[in-house]
This record gives structure tokens, C-alpha cells and sequence, in this order.
């Protein structure tokens, strides 16, 4: 078995996008009346290109470039301020690349204040950014923390030196607990360190002593990613591309996961874990990826809005993101979509069933029964044999107390509001259809993932592709040279 056949961040992918032709912004912005959306700003900038990554960024841009893009930015905010809904409300606001701490004082002060004064945020609103040891020093932390950041991410992925030798990272390990230890002291709400395994060579001693080194720093929580080489990266330029080695990177994060857990840290997902008396209130893992409504400025990250999905087209290489950013800067108007998908009904079902699944407790039936008038288990009858393998199981609500995953979750009743998935908005937001909520003979509780099963998300996540959808990203593979990378 292949263990680790794609990541499901987000469905559908950005292969399955395709040009689109007289849609417009302003006849999908009502999907972000009220409170409870996301808002996204992508800075595709980095110092250089990680080994391992095929993420829409760009290394080598100077200041002017920069500050090119942040002029766009804000011809971007001064339409989009225009046709929002005058009820929207952000409730929390994430700033990706690429690497956002690149930016120097002055253009990280100006890129927050310029979203501040466009953008509704909500008063108390989370402000999430990413970063990269070497770009995190003691006056950018200050300042993140004097404009309100709340969350902060880094990317350290290892603090052993030949492991970030070979990966291609800029920092080294000295350097990366540095930063670990600044940012864990400066106050912030949230600190999150990202770290990888499954690297040729790594042991399960090199990563705990890498996980031992994090915890030390009292991160509220970590991410545990296992290595992906796709088609185009530095890693398989250099002949370093060796296909990812499915028994060794799971026996890798059984022992991560495991120490972890023994740490005081909750699984909320295979990647995702939060330090226990944190979990309330943090938020589902992917709440950006369309929960509920989410607006991407910039030009990389995506749009969810309704059955719209938007993004600038997926460029891995960097001339073809570069073009795109350029054209971004470039630009004057920015509400026509010119590139994107339009979900149909059932699209719309199986992103529900993929984001809910992948992520503690999983799968309400009440709520789906209200959003599409099934039960789950029968428009998805391989969940009863995911089940009968052990992969599944089924939860009651009595059991939610006790938490997400037995003894070593915790999401309570009364915290999902706050955590971004109230089941009645859901419902409302999903059918599409504006009719008559259904409760389609729905048992209660919960399906959710079991133990083996969260360690087995990127191999059941992409079986619940559409034929539509898997037939599209296949067209994309083979039209830009990258045949069986994502299936």
C-alpha cells in the first residue's frame, strides 16, 4: 500500500481549475455577508526556493518588485471594499507565501495596515502569519506583535544539519532554535513550528531529537508533514527525486505522532497537533481553505466563495510564476475571474465529506442529513468498508466529551462555534439551494477517523476524488510533463 498518494489540503485542487469567461467577483460576493469568513493575503516572495517546494513563489525579487506588487495591492482592496457585502465581517486574516518575514519593517507595516484599513476585520480578529527562522529576528517579532499578529508559524522542519542540508533550507540548526526560543517568548496567542520526515537517511532518533528540541520551546503547536518531491523541484533536479519510501516514512510518523501525544498534545489531524489546554478555540485545521467564505488578496492564493472557487492559474516553475506576478502588478481591474472552477452539487458534497473527514471529530450525520438530505454511509458506501478495515469508526455524541480521538482529543460540544464549524451554518451554506432542510433519516454521532485511519489520510483522502475532477488534474498533469504526481 501507498500511504502517501497526495496531500488533501484543499478540494478540488488547482489542477482542476480551468480559464473561465464572464464571471465576475460581484455575483459571488454575497457568499461573505456576515461574520465567520477568512480573509488570505498570498506574498509569493521568497530568498530562495526550499528543495522540496513546489509552492506558487518566486526567489530573486528585489525591493521594487515588492513594492510593485504591495502598489497592486492596494488597487486590489480599493475594488474588492467596494462590492463587499456591508454585514461581511473577517474573522480571522492569514498571511502566506512564500516567505512573508522577506519584507522588510516598513513593507510588513504597510501590507497590515492597508488590509486594516480596507478590509472589515473583526475587532477581536486572529492574525495569522508564516515565517522562516532565518527571515525571524528580534524587530520584525517585535513589530508583528505591536500590529496585532496572534498567530505565528515557522517552517523549521528539522533542527539537525544534515537533514536541512539536504532539504535545501537556508537556516541552520542554531539559527532555527534561535528563532524558536524568540518567537515562543514573545506572547503571541499561537506559535506553530512545521516539521518534516520521511527524508532519505532520517532515523526515528533524528526526528525525536528534533521534536524533543520543539517541545522544549513550549510551541502551542506542531506540525508534522511527510516529505513530498514533486515533479519540477530543486530535489529531483539535483537527483535527489527518489520516490518517497511509504514503510519507512510511516513507521516515522507513528513514533512522531506518538511522542507527541505523550507530550501533552492533541491529534486533530494526521498533521496537526495542539498542545492540550490550547485546543478550545483554536480554530478547524483548513479553516481557510472554505469553511466558510474566504477572499484571497494577491495573486497565488485561492477564493471560496459558493460554488465559486478562483485562483490565479497553478505555476510551479518560476519564470511562470514570475509572469504572473508581474501580471498581477501590472493590472488595473481585479473583479472579473479568469480562472477558477464552478462547483456543481455534487462537488459541493464531496468537498463537505473530504474537509470534514480529514479533520477530528469527521463527519457529522445530523448535519449532513440537513445539508443534502442523505444519509453519509449511503452516497458513500466505501466508508462501510473503511470501517469494517478499521479505518473508520463510528462516534457518538456522548463520546465527544471524552474527545476527537478517545483519550487524546478534546473538542467539546459546546466549542464548535468557536472553532469555525457551527453544524446549522453549515447547513445553510452548503445546500446551495435555499430549500427546506432535510434530515435524510440521518442516525446521530459521528463517522470518524480512527487512529490507523488519520495515519492513512493521504491515501483514503484522494479515493474520494470525483471521476470529473480526477479526470481534469490528470489533463493537467500530462500537459505539464508531471504524469502521476498528484495520483
Amino acid at each position: 500500500m501507498n500511504r502517501y498518494v497526495q496531500y488533501m489540503y484543499s478540494y478540488p485542487h488547482k489542477t482542476a481549475y480551468r480559464p473561465l469567461q464572464n464571471v465576475s467577483l460581484i455575483d459571488y460576493m454575497e457568499n461573505l455577508a456576515g461574520e465567520g469568513h477568512s480573509l488570505y493575503l498570498h506574498l509569493p516572495f521568497c530568498e530562495s526556493k526550499c528543495g522540496y517546494c513546489n509552492l506558487f513563489s518566486v526567489a530573486g525579487c528585489g525591493r521594487d518588485c515588492i513594492d510593485a506588487y504591495l502598489d497592486a495591492l492596494v488597487r486590489q482592496l480599493e475594488q474588492y471594499r467596494e462590492i463587499l457585502p456591508k454585514s461581511t465581517v473577517f474573522e480571522n486574516f492569514t498571511i502566506g507565501g512564500g516567505t512573508p518575514l522577506l519584507l522588510d519593517p516598513g513593507q510588513l507595516q504597510r501590507t497590515l495596515q492597508t488590509v486594516r484599513a480596507y478590509m472589515p476585520l473583526r475587532k477581536d480578529c486572529d492574525i495569522i502569519i508564516e515565517t522562516a527562522p532565518k527571515q525571524t529576528d528580534g524587530k520584525k517579532a517585535r513589530m508583528l506583535k505591536e500590529l496585532g499578529v496572534t498567530r505565528v508559524s515557522m517552517g523549521i522542519q528539522s533542527f539537525q544539519e544534515e537533514e536541512l542540508a539536504w532539504l535545501g533550507r537556508q537556516h541552520d540548526g542554531r539559527r532555527a532554535q534561535a528563532a524558536a526560543e524568540l518567537l515562543t517568548g514573545m506572547g503571541f496567542g499561537c506559535v506553530n513550528f512545521d516539521f518534516i520526515y520521511g527524508l532519505p537517511g532520517q532515523t526515528p532518533e533524528s526526528l525525536l531529537r528534533s521534536l524533543e528540541k520543539a517541545v522544549s520551546y513550549l510551541p502551542d503547536e506542531l506540525f508534522l508533514y511527510p516529505l513530498y518531491i514533486k515533479h519540477g523541484v530543486r530535489l529531483e533536479k539535483d537527483g535527489k527525486g527518489a520516490e518517497l519510501d511509504s514503510d519507512h516514512t510511516y513507521r516515522l510518523y507513528r513514533q512522531g505522532a506518538a511522542y507527541l501525544k505523550g507530550q501533552g498534545y492533541v491529534q486533530i489531524s494526521m498533521r496537526r497537533f495542539v498542545k492540550r489546554k490550547n485546543v478550545h478555540g483554536t480554530g478547524r485545521e483548513f479553516q481557510e481553505c472554505g469553511f466558510t467564505g474566504a477572499l484571497s488578496l494577491g495573486c497565488g492564493g485561492r477564493s471560496y466563495l459558493g460554488r465559486l472557487h478562483a485562483c490565479t492559474p497553478y505555476r510551479t516553475a518560476r519564470q511562470g510564476a514570475l509572469e504572473e506576478i508581474q501580471e498581477f502588478c501590472r493590472r488595473e481591474e481585479f473583479l472579473s475571474v479568469t480562472n477558477g472552477i464552478l462547483l456543481s452539487d455534487e462537488e459541493i458534497k464531496r468537498r463537505y465529506v473530504i474537509k470534514h473527514l480529514l479533520i477530528g471529530p469527521g463527519i457529522s450525520r445530523a448535519a449532513y442529513g440537513r445539508s443534502f438530505g442523505a444519509e453519509v454511509t449511503e452516497d458513500f458506501p466505501i466508508f462501510r468498508t473503511w470501517i469494517q478495515l478499521g479505518w473508520l469508526e463510528e462516534i457518538g455524541e456522548e463520546c465527544l466529551d471524552c474527545g476527537i480521538r478517545g483519550e487524546n482529543s478534546s473538542v467539546r460540544e459546546g466549542d464548535r462555534d468557536r472553532q469555525g464549524y457551527n453544524e446549522q451554518d453549515w447547513g445553510s451554506r452548503v445546500s446551495m439551494d435555499g430549500g427546506e432542510e432535510h434530515s435524510g433519516g440521518n442516525k446521530g454521532g459521528y463517522i470518524g477517523l480512527t487512529e490507523e485511519g488519520l495515519g492513512l489520510s493521504d491515501y483514503l483522502g484522494p479515493q474520494l476524488i470525483s471521476e470529473e475532477v480526477r479526470k481534469r488534474m490528470l489533463e493537467w498533469e500530462r500537459d505539464n510533463g508531471q504524469e502521476n504526481s498528484f495520483l
